[in-house]
């Protein structure tokens, strides 16, 4: 089993940055991908970051060029630096992991990744 732990979220303005960090612990392996998954209650989850056991990462349109996913394996450690919020960036953000080495956006989106934290909310304000 792995356990994921989200921290970082809370309150900015519009232009504003914040970091996401979560700390994985228990049966966790390098080979594995993570990701970076957002959800508004009564909305589909949007995956939005990917990075793949090799480091490759991806990102979904609606972040592209604003969010910058990365990890620190000796650390167990991911995290998602987020500039340039906007108000619709909020919505509760999981981070996850699976046993694939790879994985995209679009797959954390429309399938169950292996591992979920219980996520962290981020609240931007116009």
């Amino acid at each position: 089993q792995v356990q994921l732990v989200e921290s970082g979220g809370g309150s900015v303005q519009a232009g504003g940055s914040l970091r996401l960090v979560c700390a994985a612990s228990g049966h966790t392996d390098s080979s594995y991908s993570m990701g970076w998954a957002r959800q508004v209650a009564g909305k589909e989850r949007e995956g939005i970051a990917a990075i793949d056991s090799d480091g490759r990462t991806s990102y979904a349109d609606s972040v592209r060029g604003r969010f910058t996913i990365s990890k620190d394996n000796a650390k167990n450690t991911l995290y998602l630096q987020m500039n340039s919020l906007k108000p619709e960036d909020t919505a509760t953000y999981y981070c996850a992991a699976d046993r694939s080495p790879r994985v995209t956006p679009a797959a954390m989106t429309y399938y169950d990744m292996d591992y979920w934290g219980k996520g962290t909310l981020v609240t931007i304000s116009s």
